[in-house]
């Protein structure tokens, strides 16, 4: 008798949703030799993070960056197969708005690496610069925490950081990693993040631009790595409900995605790592959960829109992530120096904003001539495609509450970058969501 196959036949986890927080997951659990079944609506997979075509051309559905601290998500992407070296472009912290501010770190360890970029940034007084290390130094004394919430403009009047600093160098860096607002904006979410990247080594201020498309990075990735350990993925399938029976929970699928009738609907765990509204859609049927589903719908969201815009091949930026002041596009993108794209620009507008009430011609038009404005780039793109994720993150407010990866339903989890965590709406975010209901799983049942 082999327990561990007695075992494998009595467990079986379904992962509904094919995101990172859900591959992240199924990788987790096919390591420790848990039988899974990943459910995902589209036909590909990533979620909020995936590659998509458009005129011959390989595009994300948004221009998502990582950081060198993001080691959970980093080490999975090597786990199943890809090389951080080659995948990415990898430039030391650096922060350019164009003919305003400019902020790289040094060479040296950490912090020194970071108080030495502050004090010779570009753009801002002496005495400003000086004020800016001032405030990481107490930072990290303070160990990156909050005796309790306030958003990220009331922490930095706290901290006398002038509207200088505040406009050029912490609004940008808040903006970028919360996706809110920094007069709305957690303070305690942006110092977890300062923490792990600003307040961490040398190379986990790093900035990792992917050379590759998302879905390719990882998800396609962690599949075959799953399947190649007995799991299954199952693309184009929608899950209309999840109803418990029991120690079992059955999922049901919908009746277009019939094709996949012969997999297993019969589960010992579900893991329900959708995007909140499907989230929402799942456990709002269920009695037990319903409150969750309660608390998920309540969220506020921020969108994300990405401007991509394919000039001739000779066409290039000064670098190849460029950040604009006072302007509607927030950071430039060169494609070409990137992922050899050449002539292609991505131009990212993260939160709200006045650009919402614009259509997406209108947009990339004010984006094309700003390009002109700020750069001299005279050329008429050959193409443009505008991708709006108008419910990209949730608004990391302050006190926000996020619901916790266990439920009522001892055998069903929540997996996602918005469940209570260090992290904003973030690849990490969602990679350690989804580690830890897996984790949460294994430990249970015994497999390690």
């Amino acid at each position: 008798m082999n327990p561990d196959h007695d075992r494998q036949k009595k467990y079986h986890v379904a992962i509904i949703g094919g995101g990172y927080a859900g591959m992240a997951a199924a990788v987790t659990l096919s390591t420790a030799g848990v039988p899974v079944t990943v459910f995902e609506t589209a036909r590909t997979l990533g979620g909020r993070a995936r590659g998509v075509w458009h005129k011959n051309t390989q595009l994300d559905n948004g221009q998502h960056i990582l950081l060198g601290s993001y080691h959970h998500t980093l080490q999975l992407i090597e786990q199943v197969g890809g090389n951080i070296e080659q995948d990415f472009l990898r430039l030391p912290l650096q922060l350019k708005l164009h003919n305003r501010f400019e902020l790289k770190a040094w060479r040296l360890p950490a912090p020194l690496h970071l108080l030495a970029g502050l004090l010779g940034a570009t753009g801002v007084s002496f005495n400003h610069r000086l004020s800016a290390a001032k405030f990481m130094l107490s930072l990290k004394r303070s160990k990156f925490t909050l005796d309790y919430d306030v958003s990220v403009s009331e922490l930095l009047h706290f901290h006398n950081q002038n509207i200088n600093l505040a406009r050029f160098l912490w609004e940008p860096i808040c903006i970028a990693a919360l996706n809110t607002p920094s007069h709305i904006a957690s303070a305690k979410v942006l110092l977890h993040v300062l923490r792990d990247s600003l307040g961490g080594s040398r190379s986990d201020s790093d900035i990792l631009l992917p050379r590759i498309n998302f879905s390719a990075l990882f998800p396609e990735r962690a599949a075959e790595y799953i399947k190649h350990h007995g799991g299954k993925i199952l693309t184009a399938c929608k899950v209309d409900a999840i109803v418990p029976h029991g120690n079992e929970i059955e999922l049901i699928i919908h009746s277009s995605t019939a094709n996949h009738s012969s997999h297993p609907r019969i589960f010992s765990h579900v893991i329900c790592a959708a995007s909140p509204v499907n989230a929402t859609r799942l456990l709002k049927s269920e009695p037990q959960i319903a409150c969750i589903a309660e608390q998920i719908a309540a969220m506020q969201h921020q969108p994300i829109y990405t401007i991509y815009l394919q000039y001739p091949e000779k066409i290039h930026l000064p670098c190849p992530m460029l950040g604009l002041d006072s302007c509607i596009a927030q950071w430039l993108f060169d494609q070409g120096q990137i992922s050899g794209q050449n002539g292609l620009i991505a131009a990212v507008i993260s939160a709200q904003g006045k650009h919402q009430k614009l259509t997406h011609d209108q947009l990339a038009k004010e984006i094309v001539r700003e390009i002109y404005e700020q750069l001299n780039i005279a050329e008429v793109p050959i193409w443009q495609k505008v991708i709006a994720e108008k419910r990209a993150t949730f608004s990391c407010v302050t006190n926000l509450f996020r619901p916790i990866h266990t439920t009522p339903l001892a055998n069903v989890l929540l997996a996602g970058d918005y469940t209570a965590g260090d992290y904003p709406a973030t690849l990490e975010g969602a990679v350690i969501s989804g580690i830890r209901c897996a984790e949460k799983i294994t430990s249970e049942i015994g497999f390690s």
